[in-house]
């Protein structure tokens, strides 16, 4: 789907207060990796993952969109009984119902006429929302949208480590669960608009996604625990990329040496290099932050752009991908003209 009327008003982001090192695990569950002769160091070594960042435990996730969100709102400079729809696509709720894009609605005090709701993709959702919205906005039925994210992993981190440093754990139970400790937190908002309305914003050129559903098992969890098959995760997740890459390399007339940046959903270390190499992509194009925030979930993508944003490397002309795939699997990339 291409746009031709469809701008970024604002990306903002907050980061969580409290630094878990994965030192700081390994300290919890050495004896446990001793006993089952895994390394010390995969977390830092293997997944590149030396920290991640977290809330208290019992701040919800609404709290870190509502946050982003009013950051969002001023940095944009509009008022917010212009907001017509309000999406949140965080994997962490606050519960099951009501919707967490209720909650935020009421925390930001938006209008009554303002539509909301939750989309949940796994680590896709906030590129499915900026699509939804993006769609609404080219056709005319909202002037401004609010795309949220709110991620809070510190239960699931909690729980995975409590558990996996029982004396009964298996070396099977501490592969397929290790992922959950890799987790981040963060929140994150978007607000995109009209072009006419935003003679100086970042245009929003449009998107491509691809599915291989047939792999939805590969990655799957709950509130405190999150099961992955780390190879073929990798293996199929991949494929699946450079599928949807080809596709948008089509769509928009890419070549990879005409992109600036690319924004890519980073799970580890191995993920990330894996698929700059096998897209050939520069390194230098692609900002890394998963060492210090883990992996944030459908966060992740605009939490990078932002940080691009918040460096000054993105100036006026520059040409951005955004890069997403999520458990499914599902994939989707999209062009934002800077």
């Amino acid at each position: 789907m291409r746009f031709d009327n469809v701008a970024i008003a604002s990306i903002c982001h907050i980061e969580a207060p409290h630094v878990i090192h994965s030192s700081d695990l390994v300290k919890k569950l050495g004896a446990t990796m001793d006993r089952l002769g895994i390394r010390r160091d995969v977390f830092e070594k293997v997944a590149g993952i030396h920290s991640r960042r977290v809330f208290d435990r019992n701040t919800p996730p609404s709290d870190a969109a509502a946050q982003a969100g009013e950051l969002a709102i001023v940095d944009a400079g509009i008022e917010r009984s212009q907001i017509g729809i309000l999406i949140n696509t965080s994997v962490c709720r606050d519960f099951l119902e009501p919707s967490t894009a209720a909650i935020v609605h009421g925390k930001l005090g938006l209008g009554e006429d303002c539509i909301n709701f939750d989309v949940g993709n796994a680590c896709l959702a906030f590129l499915n929302g900026m699509d939804i919205a993006a769609r609404m906005i080219e056709r005319g039925d909202v002037q401004y949208a609010l795309i949220v994210d709110g991620e809070n992993s510190r239960q699931v981190c909690d729980d995975t480590v409590e558990r996996l440093s029982r004396d009964d754990t298996t070396e099977e139970q501490f592969r397929t669960q290790m992922a959950s400790m890799t987790l981040g937190s963060g929140g994150v908002a978007m607000v995109m608009g009209h072009i006419r309305d935003l003679p100086d914003g970042h245009r929003y050129l449009g998107s491509v996604a691809r599915a291989a559903t047939q792999f939805s098992k590969l990655c799957y969890g709950n509130i405190d625990r999150m099961y992955t098959d780390t190879k073929m995760l990798l293996i199929e997740g991949l494929k699946l990329a450079t599928k949807t890459y080809a596709v948008a390399r089509t769509m928009f007339g890419w070549t990879t040496e005409e992109i600036d940046e690319f924004v890519v959903h980073q799970v580890s270390r191995v993920h990330t290099e894996e698929l700059v190499r096998m897209l050939g992509i520069d390194p230098r194009k692609v900002l890394t932050i998963f060492a210090e925030y883990g992996n944030i979930g459908p966060a992740s993508v605009p939490f990078t752009l932002s940080k691009l944003n918040q460096l000054g490397r993105l100036t006026k002309g520059k040409r951005v991908a955004l890069f997403g795939i999520g458990s499914g699997l599902n994939c989707a990339l999209a062009e934002v003209l800077w």
